[in-house]
């Protein structure tokens, strides 16, 4: 339906279900941020008892005018309104974006009821939808007064340090570990299949399969490796799939060049590839592992090397 085809009641019991879906949604918020960043689930704590009290304003309201019973209507049953985020979706962002999402749901709010109190014929039914969107209004400004509180008494530089930390314990970490393991593991047999065969077909197929398998394999093992309930590294399965990911994406790199037919060709591609690849892991440990940058590269390179010689006299005996 329509915005424009809803009476008074329909209305009031839209927003009634959206300001419930509001209130959980700052409440999923508080709870996924209350161990790592207090303050912050402290402010998405008080932002959903306000909108549990306009929720009961509005059955009050509802109520007296027309009886017990609240048809269930939602957003996404009505054209023209942004549909929530799943919490499943918004439990993964960062404090910073959380507090955006929370800004624009009370801009959407505040939009709702000054659509609204117009089209309502009673006046206490329209002074309460026009009071309700003059709050909505004061608790974007609130929310962004708490926030400059917070930057201003350091709150907020713990909460940006706090956020990096968990954000390389849970994707950085297990991704970095991936990309390796992809980058250096499949190196032997992939340049052990070229060397042996010179064919460029049968090393692809080797390398692909090198690189999928190994991507299986390190995914299931970080999966399994930790729970993540004590750590704070997070969802093991999420983890898994990163790792995983990244652990296919670092063999496949070095493989691809191989769908060349000219084999030294491929092969000269593939090593620059290597190369490449290789310069990335060690800046990721430079950037994101504070590992000193010949340190990085020594262990990289050296480790990469390695392999590849162990790759290429298999190949060639």
């Amino acid at each position: 339906m329509h915005f424009l085809d809803l009476n008074e009641s329909q209305i009031l019991a839209l927003a009634v279900t959206a300001e419930e879906e509001d209130s959980r949604i700052y409440r999923d918020f508080a709870e996924s941020l209350r161990k790592d960043f207090p303050s912050t689930a402290d402010l998405f704590a008080k932002m959903a008892d306000e909108e549990d009290g306009h929720r009961r304003r509005l059955i009050e309201m509802y109520q007296s005018r027309f009886g017990q019973h609240i048809p269930l209507i939602r957003r996404q049953d009505v054209k023209g309104f942004l549909v929530r985020k799943s919490t499943w979706i918004t439990r993964t962002l960062r404090p910073e974006q959380m507090r955006e999402e929370a800004a624009m749901m009370e801009i959407q709010a505040c939009r709702f009821y000054e659509a609204a109190a117009p089209r309502a014929k009673d006046a206490g039914v329209r002074k309460l939808l026009g009071d309700l969107a003059h709050e909505e209004r004061k608790h974007e400004a609130t929310a962004g007064d708490i926030t400059e509180a917070q930057s201003a008494s350091g709150e907020l530089d713990h909460e940006d340090i706090a956020a990096r930390r968990l954000f390389v314990l849970r994707f950085v970490q297990p991704g970095l570990a991936g990309l390796m393991d992809g980058s250096v593991s499949t190196l032997a047999p992939l340049f052990a299949a070229a060397f042996a065969t010179n064919n460029t077909v049968e090393t692809f197929k080797v390398g692909l399969a090198a690189s999928v398998g190994a991507g299986i394999s390190m995914g299931f093992a970080e999966a399994l490796s930790d729970d993540g309930k004590l750590s704070g590294r997070g969802a093991p399965g999420l983890r898994g799939v990163v790792c995983g990911l990244m652990t296919a994406i670092g063999g496949i790199g070095h493989t691809l060049p191989y769908l060349i037919h000219d084999f030294r060709l491929a092969t000269s591609i593939a090593l620059a590839v290597v190369a490449a690849e290789l310069a990335v892991i060690s800046w990721l440990r430079r950037r994101y592992m504070d590992t000193p940058l010949l340190s990085a590269i020594f262990q990289v390179v050296v480790g990469g090397v390695l392999v590849f010689l162990a790759g290429w006299a298999i190949g060639s005996g």
